[in-house]
């Protein structure tokens, strides 16, 4: 069998019982108290949560016309709380395992940050720029 034809998985996206897909990562992601064998995977769903809810907060703070110290500091506050509150309270997680809840707090956050200003500031200008 040739090597294009051969199944490929990595280690980090593998379980015991198999290569874990997309739509069973997310099928846990929205059942709470999931199990996530795979560490890389619940920091995976972390990342990619809080690039979404960069988007959604850029959305509404451009929508509504958000200025300033405010948005920034409301921006940050949101997310961190937003995702220490799926974390801990809806997945339960053991946050010691992933090196602390600060860890996971931080896990993307600078990029969700890009994120947000980037939609937050083009929306705002095209918007409510005179």
């Amino acid at each position: 069998m040739s090597r294009l034809n051969s199944p490929v998985t990595s280690a980090s996206s593998s379980t015991a019982t198999g290569p874990s897909t997309i739509s069973s990562i997310f099928s846990r992601a929205i059942t709470s108290k999931s199990s996530w064998p795979d560490k890389e995977e619940f920091l995976d769903v972390i990342y990619w949560a809080r690039q979404v809810l960069g988007v959604i907060l850029g959305l509404i703070w451009g929508l509504f016309a958000v200025k300033g110290a405010v948005g920034l500091v409301l921006f940050a506050a949101l997310n961190a709380a937003i995702l220490y509150v799926y974390f801990s309270a809806f997945q339960g997680v053991d946050e010691e395992e992933f090196g602390g809840a600060w860890e996971l707090t931080k896990e993307g956050f600078m990029t969700s940050f890009a994120t947000f200003l980037v939609i937050w500031i083009i929306l705002y200008t095209g918007l409510h720029f005179e």
